[in-house]
């Protein structure tokens, strides 16, 4: 005897309609726009961009089913040019019954080139309507062509009380006879960090545990002992890695411990490479403090030094300590803006030449060509500074690339330059006189 699989929960309890669907408001309310692309009565291409578990496959097969349309699905992980042309084949097979199809591509952002571009033709003639779905930036792994052809829609994680209202829905559609507490639902949406199919897919394991023990009530406890928990929404390589590092180096620059030791411990604990995390904490310490406190620029050091020797998770203690100090120390971006003012001026200046008071002397020959006359030994000065000397190019004026900030050390630093400008000042007056 054949017995038809039991499908799981989320496939189980996928939406049948757009008011079934819970999130996306903001695409799937009144008068926004995928609700309104819906009620146009013509399919449009699309991209789904959003993280796992938000409804991307689901507004697919919604879209097909709205419009009358057959429903083909690639995964681009799996499929190929090969699997595309054998797509539009049963595509025209359908078009000559008068039905349109609808081609779902998932992780579209998987495709190479070539395999977008074989899309193309069949997207332009109209013979399919594409949907792709994918996690990553569109504008960066979706070709120009074919993005040009397809509305781009973002979908957002589900907020805590979505994913509530799903997991008190799929209980009392799906598993009436399980009990939770009220902490021990937070706690499985916590645990589901905005995903819907991460929720349902353990809600069945805390089902299948339950069983196995007998017991219908859950508690939080329960819930630590019955769940084999993955680490964080976290993409490695994507977006929601950039985005947290940006918030990361930000919250540092905006002087805020807390909010940069959150980010800190949220990249730890979906899985970052804390290496790449110190080098990133170094690169803080210079672009955004600088000389305003070089301090934090030895700390930044010293913690990477630290979680070298130390390894995981000790050594994260000092990358936490080090980005506390970074976010409370003098801020200056003076060196950071000098460096690439200086770096832009150099890439569209000529080639000056080196000053011969200036330039390198180990030779007789080169000292009876003039090279290194007239240089001023500094430490010979009266302060140690020659003043009044020229160190750049003959003809080239001063560019004052450098401006010290008026935080941290930086307020020494303008006043020692103030003074050393006085110097020079009074040694072109003594030249005049």
């Amino acid at each position: 005897m054949q017995h038809t699989p039991t499908p799981p929960l989320a496939e189980a309890l996928r939406p049948q309609s757009l008011d079934d669907v819970i999130g996306q408001s903001h695409l799937l309310g009144v008068g926004k726009p995928l609700r309104l692309a819906f009620e146009s009565g013509t399919p449009h291409s699309m991209i789904l961009w959003g993280p796992p578990g938000v409804g991307k496959t689901t507004l697919a097969r919604l879209t097909a089913h709205a419009f009358g349309c057959k429903f083909i699905a690639l995964s681009a992980v799996f499929s190929g040019v090969k699997d595309i042309r054998a797509a539009m084949d049963q595509a025209q097979i359908y078009l000559a019954h008068g039905t349109h199809t609808i081609l779902f591509i998932d992780e579209i952002h998987r495709f190479n080139k070539a395999q977008q571009d074989a899309l193309l033709p069949f997207a332009e003639s109209g013979l399919v309507t594409l949907i792709g779905a994918t996690t990553e930036n569109p504008s960066f792994e979706v070709n120009s062509a074919l993005l040009s052809r397809a509305q781009v829609y973002v979908l957002h994680a589900l907020s805590e009380g979505e994913l509530k209202q799903l997991a008190f829905a799929a209980l009392q559609k799906a598993l009436p006879d399980l009990v939770f507490e009220a902490a021990a639902i937070d706690t499985l949406v916590g645990y589901a960090d905005g995903d819907a199919r991460r929720l349902l897919n353990l809600l069945e394991q805390i089902n299948s545990a339950a069983s196995a023990v007998g017991s219908k009530k859950i508690d939080s406890a329960f819930l630590e002992q019955a769940l084999s928990l993955n680490a964080r929404r976290f993409d490695k390589g994507g977006d929601n890695f950039y985005d947290q590092i940006s918030a990361l180096h930000k919250s540092v620059r905006g002087s805020n411990p807390d909010a940069a030791l959150y980010w800190l411990t949220r990249m730890l604990d979906g899985g970052a490479d804390a290496k790449y995390l110190s080098r990133r904490i170094i690169r803080m310490a210079w672009e955004d403090i600088g000389l305003a406190d070089p301090r934090a620029l030895q700390i930044a050091n010293e913690a990477a030094a630290t979680y070298e020797r130390l390894g995981s998770p000790e050594g994260e203690l000092a990358l936490g300590q080090a980005v506390i100090y970074l976010a409370i120390a003098a801020k200056s971006n003076a060196g950071y803006n000098a460096f690439n003012q200086a770096m832009a001026f150099v890439k569209k200046d000529q080639s000056r030449e080196v000053p011969m008071h200036l330039r390198n002397a180990p030779t007789k020959l080169m000292k009876s060509l003039g090279h290194g006359h007239e240089y001023r030994y500094a430490h010979n000065e009266p302060h140690a500074y020659a003043a009044g000397e020229h160190y750049l190019p003959t003809n080239m004026s001063n560019p004052s690339w450098y401006q010290p900030t008026s935080r941290g050390l930086e307020i020494k630093i303008a006043e020692k330059l103030a003074f050393l400008r006085q110097l020079d000042q009074a040694a072109l007056s003594n030249k005049k006189t």
